[in-house]
Order: structure tokens, then sequence, then C-alpha cells
């Protein structure tokens, strides 16, 4: 993972996600780094540059997410999913929102959000809708929890 500054699915984003590495935007429209409280971002591709999310959209209510950076392992439990429309201000600012699906709100915990394309939902939907990056209108996020973190 590729921490950057910018926002889910940028120009910058996408470069990162063609090369095969997910990407994690921070700063005004972006998120928080990992184990602080907000919203975590992280987006990868789904089908191309290797898949690294190939699997996101099977991960269940309960399911763990396992991220290591800095030393630390932290694991966050998914709690929702969600889907983003591209074509939607409103759809991106609750993707983006500290608290994931709650813009104004203000985060009390760590949170993540992995996002990743639903670009075969969206194709045998007839939804062939892409925006300049080559993104279809909707991504499938699923949202987590901060439960722990341990020093490596």
């Amino acid at each position: 993972m590729l921490p950057y500054e910018g926002t889910t699915d940028d120009v910058p984003g996408t470069r990162i996600q063609d090369r095969g590495v997910a990407a994690s935007p921070y700063g005004k429209g972006g998120g928080v780094g990992p184990g602080q409280v907000g919203n975590f971002l992280v987006t990868a591709h789904r089908l191309s540059a290797g898949g690294p999310l190939r699997d996101l959209p099977a991960a269940d209510t309960g399911d763990t997410v396992l991220v290591t950076a800095g030393g630390v392992e932290y694991t966050y439990e998914i709690v929702a999913t969600r889907k983003t429309s591209f074509r939607s201000a409103r759809s991106l600012a609750e993707q983006r929102a500290p608290v994931p699906g709650s813009p104004g709100t203000a985060p009390t915990r760590a949170m993540i959000t992995i996002s990743t394309c639903a670009t075969p939902e969206d194709h045998a939907a007839g939804n062939f809708w892409s925006d300049p990056q080559g993104n279809p209108e909707h991504r499938i996020d699923k949202i987590g929890v901060l439960r722990t973190a341990r020093t490596l």
C-alpha cells in the first residue's frame, strides 16, 4: 500500500493502482493513516494489475483485515458493505467522509474503507460507463473498524 496526497481513484491514485499496488489517499479529500481515528482509505484494482483486491467482494461482515505499517499490525473487522457511484458527488462524499457513509460526522474511532471496482456487476447490468481513468460507475466498499493494534 502506497500513501499519497489526494482523493480516492484520482489520477495519481490510479497510477499507483496500475502498478499493482494499493493506494491510500490522505489529506484534504483523502483519509487518515492506519490506526488513526477517522477513515483509512485503501483502493486497488480487482481485475487488472494483478488484481490485489480480486476477492474483496466475498469479504463478509465479521471477517478481519490485517494491515501492517510502520512495525505495527492493525486488525480491522468488516462491519458493512456499501456501493459508491462515481457519478454521484454525495456517494463520493460518503465514501471519503471521516466516518464512512456519514459526511459531517466527527470520527471517534479508527475505521477503514477498502474499495475496488464493480466492473463485472456494472457490465452485467448493462452499465458500461467509465470515468477518464477507466473506473466503472460503481465501487464495492468494505467498511471496517479497528479491533487491535500490536507492535511487531
